[in-house]
């Protein structure tokens, strides 16, 4: 939005960009989930430390509460063809747990409105088709900006089942290879839950936890609540404004449940640190604040977007990766951390060689 107000060094995107060289960009993920490193961040101070994920339980604060994000990544990423013959890439950006479909029963066909990103040689017009497989094909409704396409999306049987056999993983675009078998597991948190299938990208600081991890948490003391929060290609959509007051966030889907917002007021009204396990599950408990004016359950949509001077109604920290130079996820920290603190730790990360990104370390900020 417009300002009329002077802009100051957090107002500006230059001030969040910073030079990574490219061998710190992480391909793989570690061999164990636990295994990678892990610095610590102190909010007062900027003082930092360094660990191994499987330290978690030693760096939190006593009985801190966790909250994760539940959301399940799918297999989005899909290859057709125009009847032209042409090619077609999409990727598909409606959570599949929240389209509404209808069904045809002279037909067996299913149709439900979505949206994606959809990769083709010429602008499709309404009414394009492309066909991913006998049994799914979309037909465009109506042409975005850089790429985003509504459409109608059609299949016959069991929607998961076919993204299962057909769909690849949405691996981040910074990732350049091809996904395989192994990222099925490794681009996949150990909590997602099969009912809230949908996103197109993972929210990756959990994808450091494994269920003995979460075993010692519990057994320490430490509470773990969740939150869904359906990741788009939002995520990775930069900030194009040189202030970025001006800067229109994605929305995205949020839902946190009862059993969470009691959990987290409860945290609050006893002094209990609440951790959030990634910026997704930042954005989700944020949000319901916004939205809701108070922490209750709350399904819906946000756009909130938190920068400098944002104050936080819930967090007091966050486990989290480290995140493209100038995006919004490094905005959103810099909020939290304050912006040259938390270069100044970006800067020491990558200095010790800390691999960044989806695959890549972690960071405790506390």
């Amino acid at each position: 939005m417009p300002t009329d107000s002077p802009a100051t060094p957090d107002d500006l995107l230059d001030a969040y960009r910073f030079d990574l060289p490219p061998g710190h960009i992480a391909e793989r993920p570690c061999a164990k989930r636990d295994a990678c490193r892990l610095m610590t961040v102190e909010r007062a101070t900027g003082k930092t430390g360094h660990a191994v994920f499987s330290d978690l339980p030693d760096l939190l604060p006593p009985g801190a509460l966790l909250v994760v994000n539940d959301t399940k990544v799918a297999p989005v990423r899909l290859f057709g063809q125009k009847p032209t013959g042409g090619a077609a890439e999409l990727l598909l950006t409606t959570p599949v747990a929240l389209l509404a479909p209808e069904s045809d029963p002279d037909t067996g066909w299913t149709h439900a409105p979505a949206s994606g990103l959809l990769r083709v040689s010429r602008p499709p017009k309404p009414g394009d088709r492309v066909d991913f497989a006998p049994d799914l094909y979309l037909t465009a409704t109506q042409r975005g900006a850089f790429g985003h396409t509504d459409f109608v999306l059609s299949w016959r049987g069991s929607l998961p089942e076919i993204l299962a056999r057909i769909g690849h993983v949405p691996l981040p675009p910074y990732i350049r290879r091809a996904d395989d078998a192994t990222d099925r597991e490794t681009y996949q948190t150990v909590y997602a839950r099969d009912d809230k299938l949908g996103s197109a990208a993972a929210p990756t600081a959990g994808l450091h936890f494994t269920a003995e991890l979460l075993g010692v948490l519990a057994a320490r003391g430490f509470g773990l609540a969740r939150v869904t929060c359906h990741v788009g290609i939002g995520t990775f959509s930069p900030v194009r404004v040189a202030d970025i007051r001006e800067h229109a966030m994605h929305r995205e889907w949020i839902e946190v449940p009862e059993a969470t917002a009691a959990a987290v007021r409860e945290a609050k009204a006893k002094g209990r640190a609440v951790i959030a396990v990634g910026t997704t599950a930042a954005r989700t408990l944020e949000g319901v604040v916004r939205e809701a004016g108070e922490m209750t359950a709350f399904a819906g949509e946000t756009d909130i977007f938190i920068r400098p001077g944002y104050v936080f109604r819930t967090l007091d920290g966050m486990v989290t990766n480290f995140h493209l130079p100038g995006s919004s996820l490094v905005i959103m920290l810099a909020a939290l951390v304050g912006r040259q603190r938390l270069l100044a730790a970006y800067g020491e990360a990558i200095a010790s060689g800390y691999r960044f990104f989806s695959y890549g370390d972690a960071m405790l900020v506390r």
